[in-house]
């Protein structure tokens, strides 16, 4: 991956306002991955305490989608059609931390996984595990 193509999409990771109101931040980008990482606050609970799945979801998502743009042609962009996420076990702690992976890239679809470990006291657990199918797409005018 070039550093314009990674310039461009640590911009457009940052210009995205619903990530951006979640407190989702870029950690790293690479060739085919992404990782992320969101510290825990109360507005990311759920009535019991724990990250709400929606969160765990959107952040796996949004992951997978910079995974899947650090290969994409110039002029195309990421959609995703669609997810499956496990939720593994109950997340509680300081903060979560979003690996994502390409495992199958094509000129149309690309597959892509994501990991979503909680950081409590220094220890990770991993807590779900997300699988996407993300279309690789020319931009609609309009």
């Amino acid at each position: 991956m070039d550093s314009a193509l990674s310039d461009e999409l640590k911009r457009l990771f940052n210009r995205a306002p619903f990530i951006v109101d979640l407190g989702i931040r870029l950690d790293s980008l690479g060739h085919g991955e992404c990782t992320t990482v969101l510290p825990l606050q109360p507005r990311h609970l759920q009535h019991d305490g724990y990250v709400h799945a929606g969160v765990q979801a959107t952040m796996a998502d949004h992951t997978a989608g910079a995974a899947a743009a650090t290969l994409l042609q110039a002029g195309r962009i990421v959609l995703t059609v669609e997810f499956k996420i496990n939720l593994l076990r109950a997340a509680k702690g300081e903060r979560l931390i979003c690996r994502s992976r390409v495992l199958k890239a094509g000129r149309q679809f690309t597959v892509v996984e994501s990991e979503i470990f909680c950081s409590a006291l220094e220890a990770e657990q991993l807590v779900s595990k997300t699988t996407a199918t993300m279309a690789m797409v020319a931009p609609q005018n309009g």
